[in-house]
């Protein structure tokens, strides 16, 4: 009799087994026959069965390579292709145009997934994750609210947030609540500006989020404090702001005028 595979806590493996959940994460995702999904880290295949039960082409992403050799064997469909890697490394040019993601996330991993899928050369469709409560929140954050990650990820995407997930429902669970999150690929926002530029100019921004923009800014960038305070009042932008309460149209207004700048 082969050994039961255990969670790895090390890999942030806590497995959702409730039909409820998975068939709301199916749903969100808007899955259909038509579909090619990639799943990252199956696991044992909760997720994964619901997936092929709607008919789409599966091609599952699992690190640990026990479960991955569990999954083959326990799951023969031929809608399936389960694969041993590592998603830090995978080829998304393998998929096919048009692709959706829909996974359960390990939450120490999760806004390095989001960056490489959103910055990807060949992104999703759609994005729809199961992820730590607050990092849904923090992803569809509002300007008030803001961080790197929402303002990196909403440059890419529009986010929208589906049903909370208690911990209770995992195997372990966990210490936090889970949210299911969905990012609708759009592209960059804005195309009149150099990409790099910007996330230089909001890095730096948000480097020092207990300082007001200004200093950040000007700490970040190398830049004088009048040339800041200068650009700031030419765009309308008030000097007591912090980072978190900027718009993305802001973000993008300071990266036209530091273009002449920096």
């Amino acid at each position: 009799m082969s050994k039961a595979v255990l969670p790895d806590k090390s890999l942030g493996q806590h497995w959702l087994f409730d039909d409820a959940a998975l068939q709301h994460i199916v749903d969100f995702a808007d899955v259909t026959a038509a579909d090619t999904v990639f799943e990252i880290g199956p696991g044992k295949g909760p997720l994964t069965r619901v997936l092929l039960k709607r008919g789409a082409q599966v091609t599952a992403l699992e690190f640990d390579a026990a479960l991955a050799r569990g999954l083959k064997l326990s799951m023969t469909s031929k809608n399936l292709n389960v694969m041993h890697g590592d998603i830090l490394h995978y080829d998304f040019s393998t998929l096919p145009a048009g692709y959706k993601v829909v996974a359960n996330v390990p939450y120490y991993i999760t806004s390095k997934i989001v960056r490489l899928l959103l910055e990807s050369n060949h992104p999703p469709k759609s994005a729809t994750l199961l992820v730590q409560k607050e990092v849904a929140e923090r992803l569809a954050a509002e300007p008030g609210s803001m961080s790197l990650l929402s303002v990196s990820a909403q440059f890419y995407a529009n986010i929208s947030l589906g049903a909370v997930v208690g911990r209770e429902l995992f195997e372990p669970a966990p210490k936090v609540d889970s949210q299911v999150v969905k990012l609708d690929y759009t592209g960059a926002k804005f195309t009149d500006i150099d990409q790099k530029l910007f996330f230089r100019v909001v890095k730096a921004g948000f480097a020092e989020r207990r300082k007001k923009l200004r200093s950040s800014l000007a700490g970040g960038l190398h830049l004088e404090k009048s040339t800041i305070d200068a650009m700031l009042q030419t765009l309308g932008i008030a000097l007591e702001v912090r980072a978190q309460e900027l718009t993305l149209e802001q973000w993008h207004m300071l990266t036209r005028y530091l273009a002449k700048a920096l």
